[in-house]
C-alpha cells in the first residue's frame, strides 16, 4: 500500500459479540474474518441487517468493508457489524448522524443474557414450589 488511504474505524457490539470495522474507500467489497460476507452470514437476512447502514447512507458501492467479529452467534454478530459500520460512517461524515439515528443504526441494543442464579435451574426459572 504505497498510496495514502484513509481508514475509518468503528466498533459495534450486540449481546456478547464485538465487531471491529474498517471502512476504506473502494468498490464495495465486503469481508468478515477473511471470508466473503455471503459465505460468513449464511442467511440473507443477516447480510441485509449487516449492510443496512451502508444502504441507508447510499454508500454501498463507495467503501470496502473489512470486519473482524467474535463472540455470541451469527445473528448477534450481524447486529454488531451493522452497529460498527454505522459508527465508522459517522467518522467519515458526521452529517449522516441524523439519517443513521432516525433509521436506528446508532443505538446499541442493550439486551444481554441474564446470569444464572445459584440454587435455581436458570436465570428466571424456579424449581416448583411445594407447600408441604
Amino acid at each position: 500500500m504505497s498510496a495514502e488511504t484513509t481508514v475509518y474505524l468503528g466498533t459495534g457490539r450486540r449481546k456478547s459479540a464485538t465487531a471491529r470495522v474498517r471502512l476504506i474507500a473502494g468498490s464495495g467489497q465486503l469481508s468478515v474474518n477473511d471470508r466473503k460476507f455471503e459465505s460468513y452470514f449464511t442467511h440473507d437476512n443477516f447480510v441485509k441487517r449487516a449492510v443496512a447502514p451502508l444502504v441507508t447512507a447510499d454508500s454501498r458501492e463507495k467503501f470496502d468493508v473489512i470486519v473482524n467479529v467474535a463472540g455470541s452467534g451469527i445473528s448477534a454478530q450481524s447486529g454488531a457489524v451493522a452497529h460498527g459500520i454505522a459508527r465508522a460512517l459517522l467518522k467519515f461524515n458526521p452529517e449522516l448522524r441524523v439519517t443513521l439515528k432516525k433509521a436506528g443504526h446508532l443505538t446499541r441494543d442493550p439486551r444481554e443474557k441474564e446470569r444464572k442464579k445459584a440454587g435455581q435451574p436458570g436465570a428466571r426459572k424456579r424449581f416448583q414450589f411445594s407447600k408441604r
